[in-house]
């Protein structure tokens, strides 16, 4: 082909290309780019046809990243409690009171310090119900919620029952003491910040002193 036949544009078709090339540019920029990268939607195109979906501020990035790559121990069930070196008390079989502890509730506040553990526990007779339920007021703890069995002389290494161990920010339930003794929380902080962990219970228990 003859570079001679090649069409010429001239300064005024030069512009009006511009001039379009611009304005389709713009359009992308506030019906697709904007909604979807920067959740701005000056004309409601973005909500329109759905590129707003694909919108992620920052602090939900942080957050989706922080949450995919927490890799927390897997919790065995092997952990659950004393080791087997330790053996049950009897008192673990005394029968129930015939009265339990009157109903109550409160809400208590435990300040776990960075990359620290701290426990947390309420008195309960045998066969006391009692519903809890905590959360923290940032990040996630490690938990070893269990009883120790009330003892008049107790050894050095004391029994104690696992009932849940986890890693979590919030947990709710009922506890129905399978004996007297000491029930509650071992809270992990694994974090390099301190964290508050704020826990209702509502019934048959007593708190210590």
């Amino acid at each position: 082909m003859n570079a001679n036949n090649q069409p010429n544009l001239n300064k005024g078709q030069l512009l009006k290309s511009l001039i379009i090339a611009f304005t389709i540019g713009a359009i992308v920029l506030l019906t697709a780019v904007l909604p979807a990268e920067y959740g701005l939607d000056p004309l409601g195109t973005g909500k329109f046809f759905g590129f707003s979906k694909l919108y992620q501020s920052n602090e939900q990035s942080k957050s989706n990243e922080t949450n995919s790559s927490l890799n927390f121990k897997k919790i065995k069930m092997d952990k659950l409690g004393s080791p087997s070196s330790v053996s049950k008390p009897k008192e673990a079989g005394n029968p129930p009171p015939e009265v339990q502890y009157p109903e109550r509730e409160d809400t208590i506040e435990v300040i776990v310090p960075a990359e620290k553990g701290i426990e947390y526990k309420f008195k309960s007779l045998k066969y006391g119900s009692t519903k809890y339920e905590w959360s923290t007021d940032k990040g996630i703890v490690y938990i070893d919620f269990h009883g120790e069995v009330k003892q008049e002389n107790p050894p050095k290494n004391v029994f104690y029952e696992s009932y849940t161990l986890a890693y979590s920010n919030n947990m709710a339930g009922t506890l129905t003491a399978p004996f007297e003794g000491k029930h509650g929380w071992y809270f992990r902080n694994e974090t390099n910040e301190d964290i508050v962990v704020t826990i209702r219970l509502n019934g048959q228990y007593e708190l210590f002193k």
